[in-house]
């Protein structure tokens, strides 16, 4: 499939997804969202693929945003429905996918780009990124999930003075935070991440699946422990399982089928 705002390419069973309107430094757009929907679900049935690494193009931006001109005349029931749909086919779709995102966070992430990299299951900041929500300033609030997924991430405190002040943090306020698991030099971002994804692609894919299922729900209205009970006894009849415990026995490197 063609697309018209992201960049995807693969190796070595690493997926690199770039989101590629550098003039509007990346901002989300219809377009932009349903083709990240689309990519990620055909990213999800590649059994080839086991980690995907999400960023933008250009060295200024993550996603500096939405795009505000395509909603700015928006009723209250077409602002309800963008939310919606917003969070179904992309925020939520990427945060349940069963293969780990690794967001490379280059530059501004604000608003709808900080919401996208929160939905990433790991993310990873170049020092010159700046983070923030700047929603209210606009007369409005996070609508893809920053109201839920911030506090999570750094705590309803923290959480609630970067929302209503509307202000950016850096890498290293970031990181402190543990809204960012690292912070490296731009120019070492990406092999870094492609570092972290190789040893994420070392272990069972079907055991990872489970794992990141299992944690989700523990963030959701339901009780993550029998979730996490549910998803170890499952692990148990799977090839994944029967090949690990044998290369442990026999004091060798796994291979997992699903590798």
């Amino acid at each position: 499939m063609s697309y018209n705002n992201i960049l995807l390419s693969s190796n070595n069973g690493v997926a690199n997804l770039s989101i590629n309107r550098p003039k509007k430094l990346n901002a989300l757009n219809k377009e932009t969202l349903d083709e990240l929907h689309a990519a990620f679900a055909d990213l999800e049935k590649d059994a080839e693929i086991k980690v995907v690494i999400l960023t933008g193009s250009g060295d200024k931006a993550f996603v500096a945003g939405a795009d505000i001109s395509e909603f700015a005349h928006f009723s209250e029931e077409e602002g309800g429905r963008l939310a919606a749909e917003g969070h179904e086919k992309v925020f939520d779709f990427i945060e349940n996918l069963s293969k780990p995102v690794i967001a490379a966070v280059n530059g501004f992430a604000l608003g709808g780009g900080l919401e996208l990299a929160m939905a990433c299951h790991i993310r990873v900041a170049s020092q010159n990124a700046r983070m923030g929500l700047p929603e209210v300033s606009l007369g409005v609030i996070p609508g893809y999930g920053g109201t839920q997924r911030l506090p999570r991430l750094i705590g309803k405190g923290r959480a609630m003075e970067l929302i209503m002040t509307a202000g950016m943090i850096d890498a290293d306020r970031a990181l402190s935070y543990g809204l960012v698991n690292h912070v490296v030099p731009q120019g070492q971002l990406l092999d870094f991440c492609g570092e972290l994804a190789g040893k994420i692609s070392n272990n069972s894919p079907v055991a990872i699946s489970y794992a990141i299922k299992a944690i989700n729900a523990g963030f959701k209205n339901s009780n993550g422990y029998a979730a996490e009970i549910a998803a170890f006894g499952a692990c148990f009849g799977t090839e994944d399982f029967k090949e690990g415990t044998s290369a442990f026995l026999e004091k060798r490197k796994a291979d997992f089928p699903g590798r």
